[in-house]
Order: structure tokens, then sequence, then C-alpha cells
């Protein structure tokens, strides 16, 4: 009978305990002289010496303003210096951070302050043209929970952020706290309706960074240069607590990311880790191919995440970047975010055709999603996770946490996974993104796959359109070269013709300069359906 589709990670390191408060005071203690925040944007690093001191600070200063263990204090900011210590203040103290999208618009940040409670904000005064001041004062009469909004920048924000510490009531305060404790509120970029707040505690995000940064090898020696958004687990968590548990520096290259700004934050700073999401390392790839020149020798290691990575570029960016060590994670913010991660010895094959193997002290496994059973090893299914990992539960949604979770305590990720005989797991979409042709289930990502070894495309997204005689088709949504000449339906058939089943050819081709993307770099590939609708007649 074949093995089944299910896999437990290694318990050799014990999960850690603390809060993050408490870890953090522990490495700064460690390693007081060493780099702890390097900010790019103004010039500044902080030592960890320097930098537990401005927490504490800020800390106190909450909670003179009356910020209490339990309250939510949202930030809405692109990512800064101040981003990070509120992060680790906010946890001090034990208040709920919300982390709140730049992007978004009035109507969804009043939905998110008012859904969460939010009693304080913490926000940037502008970003990219956004009057951040101007929008929060337009939603304040929908928030009556709001009653303290701090600008960065302002005398007000400094007067708070440079209080006195007072060791003694942040450490009464610390003994108040637990490691279960939410301390973390993070609304799910979804392509429909109103996002959900994923609910996380120290304990989840503390051992997901910990674990991330154990199987990167991070030590104190470590420069991890963070282009991804903090509002996003991608940099708070893989990239600062990853940092904080192993004593390593953080660089923040910019506010938003940049492809030119991060290969030279890497360069000036000797980073050893750059994380991305595919698109990111597309662009930093376009950046070196046009001649500019980074000393990028550095470079060993870091993560490619947040969607699934082309094996070309993942082949370029070991060779163009130098990052021999680069990891391929997976995950959601549901789960802290990572439950799987490709380990440094994994050959190159298994680091660009997989997602790796299960992390420490969890659990995966690939069901049926009609009936739940779990299914033999090589059979694609639905993954779900199991452990330390698993989110409290949706802010306020208890009817939302008992779709995703299930009384075992396994998260239903949505998302089509296939075991290897080892155990090593490969991502092939989502199930709503499976398009069923004809009755034949075809998986986006192995055309995809396929697309990119065109010399003239340098992204391609495949989603299925509606038709009367199939049911749905594919239709292809394609990112040419710089210079390229054009390319349509006809001339894309021609490439797959005996190379890809007849089935899997996409009938319509639509070429774009961008495509529809959350801030966190995923292609939206909902949207690209109801465009297509209107493309398509």
């Amino acid at each position: 009978m074949p093995e089944a589709s299910y896999s437990r990670g290694p318990t050799d390191i014990a999960l850690l305990t603390d809060t993050i408060g408490a870890n953090y005071a522990r490495t700064a203690a460690a390693h007081p002289d060493r780099d702890a925040l390097v900010d790019q944007i103004t010039g500044r690093t902080w030592t960890y010496r320097e930098a537990a001191a401005a927490i504490d600070a800020l800390a106190t200063g909450l909670a003179q303003r009356g910020i209490v263990a339990g309250d939510r204090v949202g930030i809405w900011a692109p990512n800064c210096s101040q981003w990070y210590l509120v992060q680790y203040a906010t946890a001090v103290i034990g208040a709920i951070l919300v982390n709140i999208n730049p992007a978004y618009r009035t109507s969804e940040l009043a939905y998110v302050l008012g859904h969460s409670g939010v009693r304080m904000l913490i926000a940037a005064p502008d970003f990219k043209g956004s009057d951040y001041v101007a929008m929060i004062e337009q939603v304040r009469p929908e928030c009556p929970e709001l009653e303290q909004v701090l600008i960065l920048g302002s005398l007000e924000w400094e007067a708070v952020a440079r209080t006195t510490p007072d060791p003694v009531a942040l450490a009464e305060i610390d003994a108040t706290l637990s490691a279960d404790d939410a301390i973390n509120i993070q609304y799910t970029s979804g392509t429909t309706g109103f996002p959900k707040g994923a609910t996380l505690s120290h304990r989840n995000i503390l051992n997901n960074g910990f674990f991330v940064g154990e199987l990167c090898d991070y030590t104190e020696a470590d420069r991890i240069c963070l282009p991804v958004p903090y509002y996003h687990c991608f940099g708070m968590v893989m990239g600062n607590l990853a940092a904080t548990t192993h004593g390593a520096a953080v660089v923040i290259p910019a506010p938003s990311f940049d492809p030119a700004a991060t290969l030279a934050a890497v360069s000036a700073q000797r980073c050893t880790s750059l994380y991305g999401v595919p698109t990111m390392f597309i662009a930093m790839l376009a950046e070196l191919d046009a001649g500019l020149d980074y000393d990028l020798s550095s470079l060993r290691t870091g993560i490619m995440a947040g969607s699934p990575c082309p094996v070309e570029v993942m082949k370029r960016v070991i060779d163009r970047l130098g990052m021999s060590e680069v990891a391929i994670c997976y995950g959601m913010t549901e789960t802290s975010p990572v439950s799987t991660q490709t380990r440094r010895d994994d050959s190159i094959d298994r680091r660009t055709a997989t997602v790796g193997r299960v992390g420490p002290h969890l659990e995966v496994k690939v069901i049926d999603p009609a009936d739940g059973r779990t299914l033999p090893r090589g059979e694609p299914g639905e993954l779900c996770t199991r452990g330390y990992s698993v989110m409290l539960g949706y802010w306020d949604q208890p009817d939302k946490t008992a779709e995703a979770i299930d009384a075992d305590r396994w998260m239903h990720t949505g998302d089509i996974g296939v075991m290897d005989d080892d155990g090593y797991l490969s991502v092939t979409g989502r199930i709503k993104d499976m398009v069923i042709r004809g009755g034949e289930n075809i998986y986006p990502r192995e055309i995809e796959e396929f697309l990119y070894t065109h010399p003239d495309i340098v992204d391609a997204q495949v989603i299925g359109v509606p038709d009367d005689k199939y049911g749905e088709e594919l239709m292809v949504w394609i990112r040419l070269r710089d210079g390229a000449t054009a390319l349509d339906a006809d001339t894309l058939r021609a490439f797959c013709t005996g190379r890809l089943a007849h089935y899997k050819i996409p009938r319509y081709v639509h070429l774009v300069d961008e495509f529809p993307m959350t801030v966190t770099g995923k292609v939206r590939k909902a949207q690209m359906r109801e465009l297509a609708r209107d493309l398509l007649g």
C-alpha cells in the first residue's frame, strides 16, 4: 500500500517559550554591540543595546498613554525604522499590533480600524501621494474606539518615542504576559470582500521566525536585506523575528520595493541574505541585466516566497546574485506564516521544483478536499498544516475560523499540494484556480513553468475563462522582455505544440505590462478572471 501524504517536522530543537519582548531583551544582552537595525533611508544604524533602549522608551511612552495589554494598536506606514520599534514596543507591553496595508483607501482603513477596535493608530503622514492624515480624519467618525492618533515625525510622536524608560513598570507588565497571548492581527489580502484578521500569538510568530532563521543558518554575523513589506508576515516575522532571535542585523533599503535601492543596500551593507517575492527578484535581475554594477559578493542566502517561484528565475537568482543557499518558503498568514522550507543542503533541483519539507514542530498532509481522507503520496489534493504556527483564529469571526481550522486543529490552506516519496511538497496552485476544461483538471502552474522557457517571456499567468463548449478555456497573460516582438495566440500555439498536451495550450493570449497584484506580490487571479470577461466579451 502506498505511503500516505503526511509528514512531521523535526523536534530536536525546542520551541521558544518566552514572549517577544523577553526574547529581544535576551538577544540584546547577548549581542549588545552588534548591529540590530540599519535604515538606509535615513542613514542611521542601531546596535542591539541602542535598539533595546529605544524600544523600552517607546513601550514606556505607550503605557503612559494608557495602552494596556490586549489593546489594539494599529500601524499604517511603509517600511521604516519606526515600524520595527513599534513592533517590539507593543509586544513589550502586550498590546496587539494591527498591521494595516499601506495601499488601503478610506473604506478599507475604516473597516480594519472598526473591526479590530483599534484604540491607537500610529501612521506615516503620507505615502505615495496618499494623504494619510486627511484620510484618518475622514474615517474617525466611523471608528468610535479610535482614541489616539500618533503621526510619525510629529512632535507628539517624538515625545512618546523619547519617554524615559521605566524598567520597573515594564517588568511588572512583563510578569502578566503569556506567550500564548494574542500579539498581532494581520488582515489577509482577500481578492473578494473584506479581508479577515488572522490573530497570532507570541508563540506563533516568535517560533516561526526563529525556525525560519535556523533553517537559513543565521547567526549574529548575518545581515538581512528586507525589501518586503513589514505589514506582512514576510517582513515582520520571517525578516525581523528571524533576525532578532539570532542576533542578526536587519537592513531596510527603502520605504517600498525599489530594485536599484535594494541592490545598493546589499552592496553597501555587505548583506548576507536577501528576501523577495519572484516579481521582485525578476526586477532585480533586470537591473543587473541593464549593466549596472553592484558588489553582491557578500550574499549567500535569502528567501523567495509569496507566490510560486519559476524555475528559470530561481536558477538565475542563484547564478547572478550568488545566493547559493537561497531557500523557498511556503505558507500563509494564518500559519505565522511558514509551513515548509527548503534546506541549505537541498539539491538545486529540490530548491527549484519544490517548496521543501515541513518545518520543525509542524505537521503537513495532503487530503482529498471532497471527503477529507489523506491521499497517497504523489496524488494532488488540499494541503493542510497543524502545529504551533496555526493562528488563534480570525478576529471576531468564529464562523470563518471554523471553516478554516477543523476540530483536530488542521488548517485547511485551499492550496493544491503534492508530496513526493521523500516528503518534499510541490504547490501547484489554488483549488479555486484549477481549471476544468472538458472534464480535464488543469493546473496553471505547470503551464506557467513551461512558458518561462520561451526566450521572450518574462512572466506568465494562466487563468480559466468561461467557454460554452468546454466549460472553461485557458487564457494566458504575458509580460514580454524589453525589445521582444509581439506574441500572439498562433505564435504561442506553435511554440507549445508537441511539448504540451493540446488541452493545456492556452487559447487566448493577452499581453500586459503588469499584473493585478496585492502589495505582497501575489497575483490577483480572481481580478484577472473578472477583467478577462470584459476583454473577451
